[in-house]
Order: C-alpha cells, then sequence, then structure tokens
C-alpha cells in the first residue's frame, strides 16, 4: 500500500468520462482496513487528489501482488470540504423543506438542508474586495491594488484563491498575481486575475469609472496625452507612465512621488541648458544678419563711388 502513494502515472478504464491518455496523479494516504484470506477481498481506505481512479489503482495495487485484482465497491467519504457527517441530506429532506416553507414561509429548515456555496471555499485563501470593484469582477476586470479591502498572509503568486465581498459573498475564483507582503507596501498592480466568476452580474452597482484615477484618465485623453484607448503616448506625464504605463508591474505611489521630485531639477536643468544654447543659435544668426547687410552697404557705396568717378571723367 505504502508503494502506491504519491505521484502515481494512471490511464483512465476504458469506461471513463475523460480521455484515455496517461496521467499524474497524487495519493497522499492509503492504509488497509481489513483482510479476508478465504475470500481474497480486502477493504482500504485511500486519500488523493481529484480526478484520481481508484479502480485504476485496485488493479495496478493486484499488478504489485502479482496475482491480478480489481474494485468491487467504492465509497467517497468525503469531497473536498464535504463529509459524511450532520450536513449530509437526502432528496426527500429537500423536497420536505420546500414543503414546509411554501406552507408556512418558515426558511429555517430550507437553510439547514441547502448549503450556501461559501461552504466550498472555505480552503482557498480569501481577499475582500471593496463593494464598488465587485461588479467589475462579475463583467471580467482583475483585481487592481485599490480594490482590495483586506487579504489573507498567506497568499503567493500562482495561488489559488477566492475572491469574497465584505458580506462573505463569493465573487470569483483567481490566481493571485502578488504575495501578501506585495499587497501590503504598493499602491498599484494586479492582485489577481480571475479565473472563474460566480456571482450573477449587477448585483452591485456599476461604480467603475467613478475614481479619481478614472477621472484624471480622462482628462489626459480629451488632452491629447493619452491615445483614446487610454494607453501611454509621448505627450504623456511622466508619473502617469511610472503609476500606469506597465500594469503588471507593482508600484509604490511614494516611491514615484520621490522618482518625480528628484527628476525634476535634472528636467529643469536641461531645458535651461537648450534655452541658453537657443539664445546662442539666435544671437549667432543675428550677428549673420548684420554681417551680410555691412557687407550689402558697403557694396552699394563702392558702386555708387565708382559711378560718381566715371561720371567726373565724362
Amino acid at each position: 500500500m505504502e508503494t502506491l502513494t504519491g505521484a502515481l502515472f494512471q490511464r483512465p478504464p476504458l469506461i471513463s468520462a475523460v480521455k484515455k491518455e496517461l496521467r499524474v496523479r497524487t495519493v497522499y494516504e492509503s492504509k488497509l482496513i481489513e483482510y479476508d484470506e478465504k475470500r481474497d477481498m480486502g477493504i482500504f481506505w485511500v486519500s488523493c487528489e481529484a480526478g484520481t481512479y481508484v479502480r485504476t489503482l485496485c488493479v495496478h495495487l493486484g499488478y504489485l501482488l502479482g496475482v491480478g485484482a480489481h474494485m468491487q465497491e467504492l465509497r467517497r467519504n468525503r469531497s473536498g470540504s464535504l463529509k459524511e457527517d450532520n450536513t449530509l441530506v437526502t432528496m426527500h429532506d429537500v423536497k420536505d423543506a420546500q414543503w414546509y416553507f411554501e406552507q408556512y414561509g418558515k426558511e429555517d429548515y430550507l437553510r439547514r438542508v441547502i448549503m450556501p456555496l461559501e461552504i466550498l471555499l472555505t480552503s482557498y485563501p480569501r481577499i475582500v474586495v471593496k463593494d464598488t470593484s465587485v461588479n467589475a469582477i462579475c463583467y471580467g476586470a482583475q483585481l487592481m491594488l485599490p480594490g482590495v479591502l483586506r487579504y489573507e498572509s498567506n497568499i503567493e503568486v500562482g495561488t489559488e484563491i477566492v475572491l469574497i465581498t465584505t458580506k462573505g459573498e463569493a465573487i470569483s475564483l483567481a490566481i493571485a498575481q502578488m504575495t501578501t507582503s506585495t499587497i501590503a507596501t504598493c499602491d498599484h498592480g494586479i492582485v489577481a486575475r480571475t479565473k472563474r466568476v460566480i456571482m450573477d452580474r449587477d448585483v452591485y452597482d456599476k461604480k467603475w469609472k467613478l475614481g479619481p484615477y478614472a477621472k484624471k484618465k480622462e482628462e489626459l485623453k480629451s488632452e491629447g496625452k493619452l491615445d483614446k484607448y487610454g494607453r501611454v503616448v509621448d505627450k504623456t506625464p511622466e508619473a502617469w507612465k511610472m503609476l500606469f504605463g506597465d500594469s503588471e508591474k507593482a508600484v509604490n505611489i511614494n516611491e514615484v512621488a520621490a522618482a518625480v521630485a528628484h527628476s525634476a531639477p535634472v528636467k529643469a536643468a536641461i531645458k535651461e541648458a537648450d534655452s541658453d544654447d537657443e539664445e546662442d543659435v539666435a544671437e549667432k544668426k543675428r550677428d549673420k544678419k548684420s554681417s551680410k547687410k555691412d557687407k550689402k552697404d558697403k557694396k552699394e557705396k563702392k558702386s555708387k563711388k565708382s559711378k560718381k568717378e566715371s561720371s567726373d571723367s565724362d
């Protein structure tokens, strides 16, 4: 039994709901509970990854023993966070709960029988999203840092997380793009990319394009400092480029402000040097123009003098 733990190669059986391709599934733990030598039958318990075929596991166990084996019966006593406990109900319970609600208008039996979806997601790291950002995520937007209200401490890049509202409602599953420490120290960037939206659209009010950054973006677009899609152009202010030029990059506003303040004197010096150069060029042009005028005047005087001398000789 210990041999068939860890990462195992499996090919789904002939009668299965997936492609018959070789794949790897992990068996976390397995133990033999009972074995009957007379009937050559055993009972074992296994904790495994989703998608593991226990039928194939039984066949492999037979190969290892050299006697052949197949699965007689399978009982699933846990799936995710659902277990064999007092939360299990039958379809009769569901029907009775509906009848009780329709007859007496009381929800207690119905709420006992039908559990909320969020109970399946309790094992995921969570990020609490502001109410103003919920509807945008329902329409497929990525979660940006300004929309984060609270977050857990064990989030790593690439981790599958669940986005929830302040009321505990699940919004979507997402893939984290920042660690917890990055979220805590930065002010802008993509926190998570939406993987699967759970909540219906327009449950919360539409609030995008109403914030200060959105209004500033529209102002820059109207002034021609951003293109019609809001992308950076040559005229875009340096602070905006540093904040929003690369959406993948996590940015701290204080760092941007310090960088802009540091670059301002340098730009002023460059501008002053450029203005001095322009003045020098203008002065050279004036000198050149005046020298041309002097040459022209001398030439005219000389021609007048020669004409006068020729008339006197006549």
